[in-house]
Protein backbone atom coordinates (compact mmCIF):
# COMPACT_ATOMS: atom_id res chain seq x y z
CA UNK A 1 0.00 0.00 0.00
CA UNK A 2 1.32 3.78 -0.86
CA UNK A 3 2.05 5.67 1.80
CA UNK A 4 0.30 8.98 1.60
CA UNK A 5 2.45 12.01 0.65
CA UNK A 6 3.38 13.98 3.23
CA UNK A 7 2.88 18.24 2.95
CA UNK A 8 6.33 18.73 2.10
CA UNK A 9 6.77 16.36 -0.45
CA UNK A 10 3.68 17.62 -2.29
CA UNK A 11 4.47 21.13 -1.61
CA UNK A 12 7.77 20.50 -3.47
CA UNK A 13 6.29 18.48 -6.40
CA UNK A 14 3.75 21.38 -6.72
CA UNK A 15 6.49 24.03 -7.29
CA UNK A 16 9.12 21.82 -8.51
CA UNK A 17 9.06 23.93 -11.82
CA UNK A 18 9.41 27.36 -10.02
CA UNK A 19 12.46 25.73 -7.98
CA UNK A 20 13.86 24.82 -11.23
CA UNK A 21 13.59 28.37 -12.56
CA UNK A 22 15.31 29.87 -9.31
CA UNK A 23 18.22 27.31 -10.14
CA UNK A 24 18.72 28.64 -14.02
CA UNK A 25 18.62 32.60 -12.44
CA UNK A 26 21.71 34.08 -13.95
CA UNK A 27 22.43 34.92 -10.73
CA UNK A 28 22.82 31.40 -8.84
CA UNK A 29 24.32 30.18 -12.54
CA UNK A 30 26.98 32.97 -11.94
CA UNK A 31 27.36 32.09 -8.44
CA UNK A 32 27.93 28.07 -9.23
CA UNK A 33 30.50 29.06 -11.87
CA UNK A 34 32.06 31.78 -9.78
CA UNK A 35 31.39 34.45 -12.42
CA UNK A 36 29.00 36.40 -10.45
CA UNK A 37 30.38 40.16 -10.15
CA UNK A 38 31.62 41.20 -6.76
CA UNK A 39 29.33 44.38 -6.73
CA UNK A 40 26.27 41.46 -7.22
CA UNK A 41 27.40 39.32 -4.06
CA UNK A 42 28.32 42.50 -2.40
CA UNK A 43 24.68 43.89 -2.85
CA UNK A 44 23.17 40.12 -2.27
CA UNK A 45 24.85 39.52 1.08
CA UNK A 46 23.38 43.42 2.54
CA UNK A 47 20.44 42.15 1.29
CA UNK A 48 19.87 38.99 3.42
CA UNK A 49 21.87 40.77 6.31
CA UNK A 50 18.49 42.71 6.08
CA UNK A 51 16.37 39.85 5.43
CA UNK A 52 17.92 37.69 8.33
CA UNK A 53 16.31 40.15 11.06
CA UNK A 54 12.90 39.64 9.39
CA UNK A 55 13.20 36.19 9.24
CA UNK A 56 14.00 35.69 13.01
CA UNK A 57 11.36 37.98 14.11
CA UNK A 58 8.88 36.08 12.02
CA UNK A 59 10.48 32.70 13.55
CA UNK A 60 9.97 34.03 17.25
CA UNK A 61 6.28 34.89 16.47
CA UNK A 62 5.59 31.45 15.39
CA UNK A 63 7.75 30.10 18.07
CA UNK A 64 4.96 31.44 20.46
CA UNK A 65 2.41 30.21 18.53
CA UNK A 66 3.74 26.69 18.83
CA UNK A 67 1.32 24.06 20.46
CA UNK A 68 3.51 22.19 22.04
CA UNK A 69 7.11 22.61 23.34
CA UNK A 70 9.07 20.97 21.06
CA UNK A 71 7.91 23.51 18.77
CA UNK A 72 8.46 26.45 20.79
CA UNK A 73 11.82 25.33 21.55
CA UNK A 74 13.15 24.61 18.08
CA UNK A 75 11.49 27.80 16.53
CA UNK A 76 12.57 30.29 19.50
CA UNK A 77 16.29 28.62 18.98
CA UNK A 78 15.66 28.83 14.80
CA UNK A 79 15.28 32.43 15.49
CA UNK A 80 18.26 33.30 17.75
CA UNK A 81 20.34 31.77 15.13
CA UNK A 82 18.94 33.68 12.06
CA UNK A 83 19.48 37.05 14.26
CA UNK A 84 23.04 35.49 15.35
CA UNK A 85 24.05 34.57 11.53
CA UNK A 86 22.69 38.10 10.91
CA UNK A 87 25.69 39.03 13.14
CA UNK A 88 28.31 36.93 11.48
CA UNK A 89 27.21 38.21 8.18
CA UNK A 90 29.37 41.25 9.42
CA UNK A 91 32.55 39.64 10.53
CA UNK A 92 32.81 36.98 8.06
CA UNK A 93 30.67 37.34 4.64
CA UNK A 94 30.60 41.13 5.03
CA UNK A 95 34.26 41.29 5.90
CA UNK A 96 35.62 38.87 3.28
CA UNK A 97 33.68 40.32 0.63
CA UNK A 98 34.78 44.61 1.27
CA UNK A 99 31.14 45.44 2.61
CA UNK A 100 31.92 48.16 5.37
CA UNK A 101 29.55 49.06 8.46
CA UNK A 102 28.71 52.26 6.58
CA UNK A 103 27.91 50.44 3.07
CA UNK A 104 25.34 48.20 5.27
CA UNK A 105 23.84 50.66 7.47
CA UNK A 106 23.08 53.38 4.53
CA UNK A 107 21.54 50.66 2.10
CA UNK A 108 17.89 50.16 2.62
CA UNK A 109 15.90 47.15 1.85
CA UNK A 110 15.26 46.57 -2.14
CA UNK A 111 11.58 46.19 -2.61
CA UNK A 112 12.33 42.60 -3.25
CA UNK A 113 13.62 42.34 0.25
CA UNK A 114 11.22 44.50 1.79
CA UNK A 115 8.03 42.82 0.40
CA UNK A 116 9.60 39.37 1.65
CA UNK A 117 10.33 40.63 5.14
CA UNK A 118 6.98 42.13 5.44
CA UNK A 119 4.98 38.81 3.95
CA UNK A 120 6.74 37.10 6.80
CA UNK A 121 6.03 38.76 9.22
CA UNK A 122 2.88 39.58 8.38
CA UNK A 123 1.71 35.55 8.04
CA UNK A 124 3.50 34.96 11.14
CA UNK A 125 1.54 37.63 13.04
CA UNK A 126 -1.69 37.15 11.45
CA UNK A 127 -2.25 33.67 10.48
CA UNK A 128 -2.06 30.14 12.15
CA UNK A 129 0.50 28.60 13.38
CA UNK A 130 0.88 25.99 10.22
CA UNK A 131 0.44 28.74 7.83
CA UNK A 132 3.35 30.93 9.53
CA UNK A 133 5.10 27.43 8.89
CA UNK A 134 4.69 26.66 5.65
CA UNK A 135 5.27 30.25 5.06
CA UNK A 136 8.94 30.09 6.50
CA UNK A 137 9.86 26.62 5.37
CA UNK A 138 11.00 27.75 2.09
CA UNK A 139 13.96 29.90 3.11
CA UNK A 140 14.94 26.94 4.91
CA UNK A 141 14.46 24.75 2.50
CA UNK A 142 15.48 26.02 -1.20
CA UNK A 143 18.45 27.84 0.31
CA UNK A 144 19.65 24.12 1.54
CA UNK A 145 18.72 22.82 -2.27
CA UNK A 146 20.63 25.43 -3.80
CA UNK A 147 23.80 24.73 -1.94
CA UNK A 148 23.82 21.41 -2.74
CA UNK A 149 23.20 22.66 -6.38
CA UNK A 150 26.22 24.79 -5.89
CA UNK A 151 28.39 22.93 -4.23
CA UNK A 152 27.65 20.45 -7.16
CA UNK A 153 28.50 22.51 -10.21
CA UNK A 154 31.64 24.86 -8.49
CA UNK A 155 34.66 24.93 -9.81
CA UNK A 156 38.34 24.50 -8.00
CA UNK A 157 39.39 27.73 -5.74
CA UNK A 158 35.79 29.19 -5.83
CA UNK A 159 35.40 32.82 -4.74
CA UNK A 160 32.28 32.44 -2.52
CA UNK A 161 33.20 28.98 -1.34
CA UNK A 162 32.71 29.91 1.90
CA UNK A 163 29.03 31.11 0.81
CA UNK A 164 28.70 27.30 -0.77
CA UNK A 165 30.01 25.40 2.09
CA UNK A 166 27.63 27.19 4.54
CA UNK A 167 24.47 25.86 3.26
CA UNK A 168 25.64 23.18 1.11
CA UNK A 169 26.74 22.10 4.60
CA UNK A 170 25.34 18.79 6.71
CA UNK A 171 24.74 20.95 9.62
CA UNK A 172 22.41 23.53 7.29
CA UNK A 173 21.07 20.02 5.96
CA UNK A 174 20.28 18.30 9.04
CA UNK A 175 18.45 21.72 10.95
CA UNK A 176 16.33 21.87 7.18
CA UNK A 177 15.22 18.09 7.88
CA UNK A 178 14.56 18.34 11.24
CA UNK A 179 12.31 21.61 10.24
CA UNK A 180 10.40 19.68 7.33
CA UNK A 181 9.78 17.23 9.91
CA UNK A 182 7.93 19.42 12.25
CA UNK A 183 6.33 20.86 9.69
CA UNK A 184 4.63 17.34 8.31
CA UNK A 185 3.81 16.44 11.69
CA UNK A 186 1.74 19.52 12.16
CA UNK A 187 0.82 19.38 8.45
CA UNK A 188 -0.57 15.93 9.42
CA UNK A 189 -3.08 17.14 12.45
CA UNK A 190 -4.37 20.42 10.31
CA UNK A 191 -7.53 20.13 8.09
CA UNK A 192 -8.70 20.95 4.74
CA UNK A 193 -8.98 24.19 4.18
CA UNK A 194 -5.61 24.62 6.92
CA UNK A 195 -3.74 22.29 4.30
CA UNK A 196 -4.84 24.62 1.32
CA UNK A 197 -3.49 27.87 2.84
CA UNK A 198 -0.16 26.17 4.06
CA UNK A 199 0.38 25.27 0.34
CA UNK A 200 -0.71 28.59 -0.76
CA UNK A 201 1.98 30.38 1.66
CA UNK A 202 4.45 27.78 0.83
CA UNK A 203 4.00 29.04 -3.09
CA UNK A 204 3.95 32.73 -2.26
CA UNK A 205 7.25 32.38 -0.21
CA UNK A 206 9.17 30.17 -3.36
CA UNK A 207 7.99 32.96 -5.50
CA UNK A 208 9.67 35.61 -2.74
CA UNK A 209 12.81 33.54 -2.91
CA UNK A 210 12.85 33.52 -6.53
CA UNK A 211 12.15 37.39 -7.06
CA UNK A 212 15.01 38.31 -3.90
CA UNK A 213 17.85 36.15 -6.32
CA UNK A 214 16.19 37.98 -8.91
CA UNK A 215 16.49 41.28 -7.67
CA UNK A 216 19.96 40.84 -6.34
CA UNK A 217 21.72 40.27 -9.40
CA UNK A 218 19.69 43.09 -11.01
CA UNK A 219 20.89 45.21 -8.22
CA UNK A 220 17.56 46.77 -7.68
CA UNK A 221 16.59 49.72 -5.98
CA UNK A 222 13.67 51.60 -5.23
CA UNK A 223 12.60 53.98 -8.43
CA UNK A 224 12.32 56.97 -6.52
Amino acid sequence: MNQPTSFCDQAWQNNLALFNATLELPFNQALANGTLPREVFQHYMIQDAHYLVAFGRALAIAAGKADDAQGLVQFAAAAQEAVVAERELHHGFMHEYAISPEQFQSTPLSPACHHYCHFLQSVAWGRSYPVALAALLPCFWIYAEVGRDTLAKAAPHHPYQSWIDTYAGEDFHAHVRAVRHTVDAVAAQADAKTIADMHAAYTDAARLEWMFWDSAYQLKTWPC
